[in-house]
């Protein structure tokens, strides 16, 4: 299904279905479409799905950084969304998600990452080498999941653009650093909101171990994990992700 984005003057968003309120965050270098499959399936199961474009590149300099993000997704709930969420977040999306839960545990019943940062997670570091390279754009792009094929042409030429636009890069390379300074470890235990981990088995991004840690400090936190599968699960393997999900959550809303 083709969904339409719904453009307002601060936000940029998909909406779709009815019911109780799923908020899915994208990372880094992910976007909207990262989560099709993910509002098709939970559009026709009585959840109505928010996929908000996270204001990456717009924000100024200074401000760039997982805080801020954080408060602009708390002001798209408060504005858009009548009672608590639930949030699903990737990668960038799921460290952007703990932020929020911490800071505003009474807008989020139900927590859901996979492949979060917030531990620890390899990057492209401090600067992007070659990146006129397409080739090894399409190399880095692929790193990301088991399966290379995922990363189709149109992704590579996403990620190509973004290295190569300047201030994208270098807004790319300051959230990176905010991730890796934003360590959560001592903030994990904090957590009380039901969380549930859902990690691709061959994640080299957040590899496995972060997902063990992640569910040893989080209290009410189960681990689920999917084979053949690396760092975006909703998009690698859709179908194994939303049954694990949705029976997860189907008597938590």
């Amino acid at each position: 299904m083709i969904f339409s984005t719904k453009k307002e003057k601060k936000y940029s968003y998909v909406e779709a279905g009815e019911g109780h309120p799923l908020v899915l965050l994208h990372g880094l270098m992910g976007g909207l479409s990262n989560f099709d499959k993910m509002v098709d399936f939970f559009s026709d199961r009585g959840f109505k799905v928010y996929v908000p474009q996270l204001p990456i590149y717009d924000l100024p300099v200074l401000n760039t950084n997982l805080t801020t993000l954080a408060k602009y997704i708390i002001k798209f709930i408060e504005s858009h969304i009548s009672g608590p969420v639930t949030i699903v977040g990737n990668s960038m999306g799921g460290h952007v998600g703990l932020i929020l839960t911490l800071a505003r545990p009474d807008l989020v019943k139900n927590l859901v990452l996979t492949g979060s940062s917030g531990l620890y997670e390899r990057t492209f570091g401090d600067s992007f080498p070659r990146k006129n390279d397409r080739s090894y754009i399409r190399k880095k792009t692929e790193e990301v999941f088991y399966d290379p094929k995922v990363a189709t042409e149109d992704l590579v030429d996403e990620v190509f653009a973004v290295v190569n636009d300047r201030m994208k890069g270098i807004k790319t390379v300051m959230l990176a650093r905010s991730a890796i300074k934003h360590n959560m470890l001592n903030d994990l235990p904090k957590i009380q909101t039901p969380t549930c981990l859902i990690w691709g088995k061959q994640d080299n991004v957040t590899p496995p171990e972060v997902a063990e840690d992640m569910h040893k400090f989080i209290p009410n936190s189960d681990l689920f994990w999917i084979d053949h599968c690396g760092h975006a699960a909703m998009m690698e393997k859709p179908n194994e992700f939303n049954e694990i999900l949705y029976n997860w959550i189907k008597d938590k809303v």
